[in-house]
């Protein structure tokens, strides 16, 4: 492939992730209810690990992973399928999913920082200053909600939990990145990480006492096959295929993209107004990726 053609393949990947994780915001408020949030995670990434695997079987591509390999699926299951989609679930029950929003925004800025410590990176002053332009869009963009939030003891904690699940999120990008450098394969080692996440999930709820119910309504089902399929079957293919290519912050950095996505499909579905400063903390989101794809590489 041309450079041109690489640049027009990974802005593909982040309009589609971008499209995808932005619907999922809405998709989740589907899932909510009578059914508990660890057994939805379960049935999504369930799901999503064996549509991978048939793919696997059917394209008879590698699916057996050596133990090195292993370890380091198992750090991205735990960390990323696991912790960061259970401790959102709980932080949104007690926090504006605005606010969450703000916090996910920072997920390129913590990427950065980390693998600082852990890879010894070098990051162009580019890269920090566009995830401080996502940090910002995202709390302009939100602001109104923000502002109107009741940060009693109850959405302290939810802030807390929101921050596990983005130190989760970067801790898994880690994983992953470890994963890269001893040839895992992509698809390969997101089945076993989903596989691992789900079986930490499924302890954890044996531990508190969870039921296992099934909601056999056509919102839910549906929105649990959309999640499974174009949520995290898809999308995280493209995600790590993207970061291996472009650089974990510039991949991460989706997450400032998807809330002006999330925002707009509540304006559709849920008769939900944009103000002003809206249209401003689009721009700043906007400003940060265009400086992110600019650069080079940021895993160099």
């Amino acid at each position: 492939m041309t450079a041109r053609a690489h640049s027009l393949a990974d802005l593909g990947a982040i309009v589609f992730c971008t499209l995808a994780w932005g619907s999922t915001w809405y998709a989740i408020t589907l899932q909510l209810g009578s059914v508990d949030p660890v057994a939805s995670v379960v049935y999504r990434f369930v799901l999503a690990a064996g549509l991978l695997f048939a793919w696997l079987a059917l394209r008879r591509e590698q699916v057996m992973l050596t133990r090195a390999q292993h370890l380091e699926a198992l750090g991205l299951g735990v960390s990323t399928f696991a912790i960061n989609y259970i401790f959102v679930y709980w932080a949104e029950a007690r926090v504006s999913s605005a606010v969450v929003a703000v916090l996910f925004a920072s997920l390129a800025f913590v990427n950065l920082a980390l693998f600082r410590v852990v890879f010894g990176d070098r990051a162009r002053a580019s890269a920090w200053v566009a995830a401080l332009l996502g940090i910002l869009g995202i709390a302009i963009l939100s602001w109104g909600e923000i502002a109107q939030a009741s940060f009693d003891a109850s959405a302290w904690y939810g802030l807390a939990l929101a921050f596990v699940g983005v130190a989760g999120s970067a801790v898994g990008n880690v994983y992953a990145r470890r994963g890269q450098a001893i040839g895992t394969p992509i698809a390969a080692s997101t089945a076993w990480a989903m596989l691992y996440g789900v079986a930490t999930l499924v302890a954890l709820g044996l531990v508190r006492g969870v039921s296992w119910r099934f909601d056999m309504g056509a919102p839910y089902v549906l929105s649990l096959l959309y999640l499974s399929v174009i949520g995290s079957v898809v999308a995280f293919l493209l995600y790590y295929g993207l970061a291996r290519r472009r650089g974990y912050a510039t991949a991460s950095y989706i997450s400032a993209l998807t809330p002006p996505i999330a925002m707009l499909i509540s304006a559709v579905f849920e008769d939900k107004h944009w103000s002003l400063y809206a249209y401003g903390g689009v721009a700043f989101v906007l400003a940060g990726q265009w400086l992110l794809l600019r650069s080079r590489n940021d895993h160099n």
